[in-house]
């Protein structure tokens, strides 16, 4: 279990039990970005793992590192998930359960029938069902939801896509994990989830993230458009 978190003390005492109770065998290693409210410390305290890193580097890389110390370990299973409690944990053995039966990525995906998103207002729900739709079709992605950052993976996809060289810092990098996974022609698949807002602490969005995760989708999709424009030799 790959966690991100920066100022999560609040969530981290609810997420991890609750995370113990749905998976009793899964190994939790939290990746925090030097959060002064002591999130790092909340998280020793229950048992975790922590990956203590340098000042505040952004939640793709966080999800690189994470993958890499799990990597060098020998684990075969992954999973990435928020911190806050917006995804639930009881999902986290139908996410495993996905990829011991053979995909290399499941998605827990607010897009398709039984996924939802209660109580977003109209413009936030708007925001993410167009981001996704261009996402999607830009980069020609064989899912419905490709900014969710609820997902289980195989070791053998992550070292197949060299997770760890991923460009993207912010919501960008859920996008490209998944571009990168269906060009090297991995299963993906999807289960519904309700992505719940948080009640404890604030949310990391903000307009940078966004504008830097749409300007990579569109330099994605016209590089490849143009290498399928040039005549094969």
């Amino acid at each position: 279990m790959v966690l991100p978190t920066y100022q999560e003390a609040e969530n981290i005492p609810v997420v991890v039990p609750r995370i113990r109770e749905a998976c009793p065998d899964a190994d939790i290693l939290v990746v925090d970005d030097a959060s002064p409210d002591g999130t790092a410390d909340a998280a020793e305290r229950l048992g975790a793992t922590v990956l203590r890193r340098t000042g505040k580097r952004g939640l793709g890389p966080a999800y690189a590192d994470g993958f890499a110390w799990g990597l060098e370990r020998g684990y075969d299973f992954f999973v990435g998930m928020d911190a806050d409690l917006s995804h639930d944990p009881a999902v986290l053995p139908t996410l495993f359960g996905l990829v011991e039966d053979g995909a290399d990525m499941a998605i827990g995906s607010r897009y398709i029938d039984g996924g939802a998103i209660p109580h977003w207002p109209a413009h936030r729900r708007a925001l993410s069902r167009w981001g996704n739709r261009y996402a999607t079709a830009a980069l020609r992605l064989p899912v419905s939801d490709a900014t969710t950052g609820y997902r289980a993976f195989s070791a053998d996809i992550l070292r197949r896509v060299h997770a760890a060289s991923l460009r993207a810092s912010g919501y960008g990098f859920l996008i490209e994990l998944v571009y990168r996974v269906a060009r090297a022609g991995g299963k993906i698949v999807e289960t519904p989830i309700v992505f719940v807002d948080r009640e404890r602490g604030t949310s990391k969005m903000n307009s940078r993230i966004i504008a830097e995760a749409m300007t990579f989708v569109t330099l994605w999709g016209l590089r490849d458009r143009l290498a399928r424009l040039r005549p094969s030799r």
